[in-house]
Formats: C-alpha cells, sequence, structure tokens
C-alpha cells in the first residue's frame, strides 16, 4: 500500500468520525426541552448540512475545492 494511501485511509476514518459525532451533536440539539427552535431553524441546518454534502459529492468527482462557507442562522 502506498504512503499517498494510507495517509488518506488515516485522514479519512479521522475525519468521517469527527464529522458523524459533530452530526449526533446537532441532533442533540432537537430536545425541546432544553432548547428553542423554530422550523425554519431546523430547514436552515438541513439546507445548510444537504448543502455541503452535495459539495463534497462533487469534489470528489471533479477533484477541485470550493468556497467554503459559513453557517448562520441568523443569515
Amino acid at each position: 500500500m502506498s504512503l499517498k494511501r494510507k495517509k488518506f485511509i488515516e485522514l479519512a476514518e479521522n475525519r468521517v468520525n469527527k464529522a458523524l459525532k459533530d452530526i449526533q451533536l446537532i441532533g442533540n440539539l432537537s430536545n425541546k426541552g432544553a432548547y428553542d427552535f423554530t422550523d425554519e431553524d431546523l430547514r436552515k441546518i438541513i439546507k445548510a448540512l444537504d448543502r455541503e454534502m452535495a459539495s463534497l459529492k462533487e469534489r470528489f468527482k471533479i477533484g477541485q475545492r470550493v468556497d467554503e462557507k459559513k453557517f448562520s442562522l441568523e443569515d
């Protein structure tokens, strides 16, 4: 196995596991007993995550970096 392949596997596993954990933490925000949120907030969160997943898929297809955007419920 090449060094580049080993590095890819190492980074991919670490980053995907971190992303999955972060998504689970976002899911914890669904606790209405602890947080006050609107359907619009939920729509914005899901839209931002969907948009980033689409960008990720595209980046792997074309092998290029796309603009990174910050998320805000205020926008």
